[in-house]
C-alpha cells in the first residue's frame, strides 16, 4: 500500500509538472508552426500590433496648451487669411487701372499718328491711295480744330482777358466756318412735252464734322404771287430725301417730279436746304442753295454743284396779332385776328389752324390752338388766348404764332407748316416796337400785323 501510495505521489507530481509545462510547450509549438507555415502574416499580426501600442500611447498623451491658446491660433490664422484676400483684391484693382491706363496711351498714340499723317511728316510712307483720302479729309480734319479753338477761345474770352489779336483770329475762324458748310449736287430738267420738273437729289460733300449726326435734304418748290406785299411767295411742293445715317458724304440718288406750266418757270425758284438730324429732335439746317427755274433750257438736264449759303427766311404771308397787358392779374392777352396767305388753289379740303407758344426767361408755358378754318386769302380767326406769366416786364418773352395747314381727309391726317410769326421783347425790331407799346398802353390791347415766314 505503501509502496503504492509513493507511486502515485510520484506519478501526480510528474503530471502537475507535465500540465504546467505542457501550455507553454504548445504554445511554443504553435508559434513556431504559425511562423513555419505563415511567415508574412505572423509579420503583419506584428507589425499591427506594434501599432495599435502607438496610437494608444498617442492617446495617453495631452497637449501642453490651454484651449485659449487653440482659439487664439484659429483666430490669427483666419485674421491671416482676411488679409491675403484684401491684399489679393487690392493688386486685382491696381491691375485693372494699368490696363485701363496703358489702353489711354495706346489710343493717344494712334490720335498723335493719325495727326502726324494729316501734317504730312508720315506722307511719304503711306500708299498712293491713303494718301488721296488724307488729302480729301484734311480741310474736315481743319474745320473740326478750327470749332475746338473756337469754342475754347468762347469759354476763355472775358472783359478781363479780351485781346484785339483774339477778336481778330475769331473773326477769321467764323469767315472760314461759314464759307466752308459744304457742297451739294443736284441736276434740274424740264420736260416740254409733258410740262414737267423732274428735281434729283445727287449726294452732299465737305460737310463739317459734328459727330455721328444723320443727314438730309428738304426740297421746296417757292412761286412769287403779285401782291401789295413786296417779296410775298407761295409754296407750291415739298418734299425731302431719305436721312442718311453716320456719313459725312451723303449720296442720295432721290428724284421729285412736279407738274409745271412753262411760263411759271421764270417765277418759280428751288430752294435745298441741307439738315443734320438727331434721336432728340433737334434739327439743324447747315445751308442752302437757291436755283431760280429761269436758268433752265427746255429739254435739257442741267447738273449743278453749288456751295451752301446761311439759311434765310421766306414771306409767305401776315398774321393780324393784338398784345394786352394785364398786370393785376399777371396775365397777357393774345388775339389772333387774321392770316393772309398765298395759296395756289383754295379747296374746301384744305383747313388752316395756329397754334401760340409763349417762353419767358427760357421757361415754355404750355402752347395754345386755335379751332379749324377753311382755307383761303384772308382767313378770320377773331380769337383770344391769355397766358400767365409773373416776370414777363423784366425778363425776355417770346411769343411764336406758327400757322398749319391740314387736310380735312380722314386718312390723311399729316399738317403742313404754312409760315411763323416771332414777336416779344428782344425780338426783330417791328415785333419789339409792338411789344413796347403794348406795355406803355396797360389793359388797352395794341394789334399789328406781322410777317409769316418759312
Amino acid at each position: 500500500m505503501k509502496h503504492g501510495s509513493k507511486l502515485d505521489h510520484s506519478t501526480g507530481c510528474q503530471s502537475h509538472i507535465v500540465l504546467e509545462v505542457l501550455p507553454t510547450a504548445c504554445a511554443w509549438a504553435h508559434r513556431g508552426t504559425l511562423r513555419s507555415c505563415f511567415p508574412a502574416a505572423c509579420v503583419k499580426i506584428g507589425e499591427m500590433t506594434q501599432e495599435n501600442s502607438i496610437l494608444l500611447h498617442l492617446e495617453s498623451l495631452q497637449l501642453p496648451f490651454p484651449d485659449t491658446w487653440k482659439y487664439g491660433i484659429l483666430a490669427l490664422a483666419i485674421l491671416l487669411g482676411l488679409v491675403a484676400l484684401i491684399i489679393l483684391t487690392c493688386q486685382m484693382h491696381q491691375c485693372q487701372k494699368l490696363r485701363k491706363l496703358g489702353r489711354k496711351k495706346k489710343y493717344l498714340s494712334e490720335a498723335c499718328k493719325d495727326t502726324k499723317v494729316e501734317n504730312g511728316i508720315l506722307g511719304d510712307k503711306l500708299r498712293p491711295a491713303l494718301l488721296d483720302i488724307a488729302k480729301q479729309s484734311l480741310p474736315d480734319v481743319k474745320i473740326q480744330k478750327i470749332q475746338e479753338e473756337l469754342d475754347k477761345l468762347g469759354t476763355c474770352l472775358s472783359p478781363s482777358c479780351t485781346s484785339s489779336k483774339n477778336l481778330e483770329s475769331v473773326g477769321s475762324n467764323a469767315d472760314f466756318l461759314e464759307s466752308s458748310r459744304g457742297r451739294l449736287r443736284f441736276s434740274l430738267f424740264y420736260h416740254r412735252e409733258r410740262l414737267e420738273l423732274l428735281l434729283t437729289v445727287i449726294a452732299v460733300t465737305g460737310l463739317p464734322s459734328r459727330g455721328s449726326a444723320d443727314s438730309a435734304v428738304r426740297v421746296r418748290l417757292l412761286k412769287q404771287v403779285p401782291s401789295h406785299i413786296s417779296g410775298l411767295q407761295c409754296m407750291v411742293r415739298e418734299w425731302q430725301t431719305q436721312v442718311v445715317k453716320n456719313c459725312r458724304k451723303p449720296a442720295f440718288g432721290d428724284q421729285f417730279v412736279c407738274s409745271l406750266q412753262e411760263a411759271e418757270l421764270e417765277k418759280s425758284t428751288v430752294k435745298l436746304e441741307v439738315k443734320h438730324y438727331n434721336k432728340y429732335s433737334r434739327h439743324t439746317t447747315l445751308g442752302e442753295v437757291r436755283v431760280t427755274l429761269s436758268k433752265l433750257k427746255a429739254s435739257q438736264c442741267m447738273e449743278f454743284c453749288e456751295e451752301l449759303q446761311k439759311t434765310t427766311k421766306d414771306l409767305v404771308g401776315e398774321v393780324l396779332v393784338s398784345l394786352k397787358c394785364l398786370p393785376i392779374s399777371q396775365k397777357i392777352e393774345i388775339g389772333l385776328l387774321k392770316v393772309k396767305t398765298a395759296s395756289v388753289c383754295s379747296s374746301p379740303e384744305k383747313n388752316v389752324y395756329a397754334r401760340i407758344d409763349i417762353s419767358c426767361n427760357l421757361h415754355k408755358q404750355k402752347h395754345q390752338k386755335s379751332s379749324l378754318r377753311a382755307r383761303t386769302s384772308v382767313i378770320i380767326f377773331n380769337e383770344t388766348f391769355f397766358f400767365h406769366l409773373a416776370e414777363f416786364v423784366g425778363g425776355t418773352c417770346t411769343v411764336l404764332v406758327s400757322v398749319y395747314e391740314m387736310s380735312s381727309r380722314a386718312r390723311s391726317s399729316s399738317r403742313q407748316l404754312i409760315g411763323q410769326a416771332v414777336l416779344g421783347k428782344r425780338s426783330p425790331s417791328e415785333a419789339n416796337d409792338h411789344w413796347a407799346l403794348m406795355m406803355q398802353s396797360v389793359q388797352q390791347p395794341v394789334a399789328k400785323w406781322h410777317p409769316l415766314l418759312l
